[in-house]
Parts: structure tokens; C-alpha cells; sequence
């Protein structure tokens, strides 16, 4: 049997986040040893999921792609990451934190971009490279799991691998229409999109068939799935609950007050 379907930006999130949670060393990690779910929307929604709480998502970012430009979230909203030990909140840095890892423990990054793959690549905006670039190397040290949540509104046809923020400042002779940003390339983590998720939720085969829309479904990705008819129709009563998630709102710095360099605003 076969079904066919649409889902929003937000809509995906929402049933990626539904499948991240189920993930056995993500429950593992959270129950018995550490869960670094970091800031972004889609993790936003693993947290609701996990938690069974609400966020103001927009709010659980550090960079953000709104207003048509690459931005900086307001500092002052912003909500801190959620950092598990044995199952219970830990009010401490990333940078503290990932420093306990070991092999059992899990870190949920999500992305700007995926390829057919399985390569992401991350928009950092700092030398420092952000927060993958504090746990990247440690991750891959100690052997703990890097979880990588992306829909395929993200899909590109490959990670590049030349993509630094110095090449967009105008002391290098670049531009850049808002925040300068590099690319850092992630390979070898677990990334879970639309695809893997309803193979988690459902047992379905998915293929992503189409993408696009207007008046509000720009970004939308649009799957075939396939399977038996009792996983088929199971699938599609849990779409059809997913059905209508709000769009993440907007939330970045004022102008007025960021800093960083930007040729939106003709500030070198």
C-alpha cells in the first residue's frame, strides 16, 4: 500500500522530534547517563517531546536563517540548552558539560544542510566554530553518540567543505547579507530526517518525492510511503495528527544593537 503527503516545515520537525525520542540511546542516555539536546528548532521540539512540556521555540536558538538573512538570536530570550544527568536537568554550560561524556552518552546538534549522504553541515558564526566545534572533537574522543535531527527542506546536493566565515568579511574582500557565517561539515553522525523517522514511528519505507509550495507551505517536502496496509494507515493517522503544527515564530537581535559585521546593514 501507498500514501501520499505534505509536510510543512514545522510539521516535519514535529515528526522528527517524535522519532529522536524513541531512539533506544537517546532514552538510554536520558535515563542512565547524559543528554545534550543543544539549541535550535528542531530540538526545541525533542524537547517538548521529551518532556511533554511547551517551548517558545523560536527562543531556543543561538543563530538563526530569518528575515530572509542569516542572523543572531536576541540574547536576552534565548533559553539555555537542555543538559540531562540521569534523567534530571543540569544547570551548567555545554562547555562543562561535555567534558563528563563517555562512550554511553548521547549530543542532539541539528543543521543547516544534509546530503543523500548522510553528511550535514552546521552554519557557525564564531572562530570557535559554536557548539560543534566545543564538542566535536571530545565526541569523537570518548565515542559518544552524535544525533543529528535535519528535514530534508535542507537537502543539498553536497556538503562543501570551503565554506569559512572569513571569506565573507569585508576585511577579506567578501560580502555578507547579514551574519557571516562558515559551514562546518559533520560526517559520521546519526542523522534522522523525515525519512528515517517514519521508518522509526512506523516501519515505512519513505520517499521524498517533491518540495516546495506558497501561501505558507514554502519549504514543505512532500514524501511517498510504502509498506504494508495496517503500517501505511497507522502512519497516516499519525501525519494527520501532526497536521497544522504553528509555524516557528521569529526572534533575532535588533539591528540597532548587534555587533556583528554585516553588509546588510553596511556595517565592516
Amino acid at each position: 500500500m501507498r500514501a501520499l503527503f505534505t509536510l510543512t516545515p514545522s510539521e516535519a520537525k514535529r515528526l522528527i522530534a517524535k522519532a529522536v525520542v524513541k531512539l533506544p540511546q537517546v532514552q538510554e542516555a536520558y535515563q542512565n547517563g547524559r543528554l545534550a539536546v543543544t539549541n535550535g528548532t528542531t530540538n526545541a521540539f525533542i524537547v517538548e517531546e521529551l518532556l511533554g512540556v511547551k517551548l517558545k521555540k523560536e527562543n531556543y536558538t543561538a543563530g538563526v536563517i530569518t528575515d530572509g538573512r542569516p542572523c543572531v538570536s536576541e540574547l536576552k530570550q534565548m533559553i539555555k540548552p537542555y543538559l540531562f544527568e540521569h534523567g534530571k536537568r543540569v544547570d551548567t554550560t555545554i562547555g562543562e558539560f561535555i567534558k563528563q561524556l563517555t562512550a554511553r552518552d548521547v549530543v542532539i546538534k541539528g543543521a543547516n544542510a544534509v546530503d543523500s549522504e548522510g553528511n550535514a553541515g552546521i552554519l557557525v558564526g564564531s572562530r570557535e566554530a559554536g557548539t560543534i566545534g566545543a564538542v566535536w572533537s571530545l565526541l569523537t574522543a570518548v565515542g559518544a553518540t552524535l544525533i543529528v535531527p535535519v528535514g530534508l527542506e535542507k537537502l543539498v546536493p553536497y556538503i562543501p567543505t570551503d565554506v569559512g566565515i572569513d571569506h565573507f568579511t569585508a576585511a577579506e574582500g567578501g560580502i555578507s547579507l547579514g551574519m557571516p557565517a562558515g559551514l562546518f561539515p559533520v560526517v559520521g553522525a546519526q542523522v534522522i530526517t523525515e525519512i528515517e523517522a517514519m521508518s522509526i514511528l512506523g516501519g515505512v519505507e519513505a520517499v521524498l518525492v517533491a518540495a516546495g509550495g506558497t501561501g505558507g507551505s514554502e519549504g514543505s517536502t512532500t514524501f511517498m510511503i510504502e509498506g504494508v496496509e495496517e503500517k501505511v494507515t497507522k502512519m497516516v493517522q499519525l501525519i494527520k495528527e501532526i497536521k497544522g503544527e504553528p509555524p516557528v515564530g521569529r526572534s533575532r537581535r535588533a539591528c540597532s544593537s548587534c555587533d556583528k559585521a554585516c553588509a546588510y546593514l553596511q556595517r565592516n
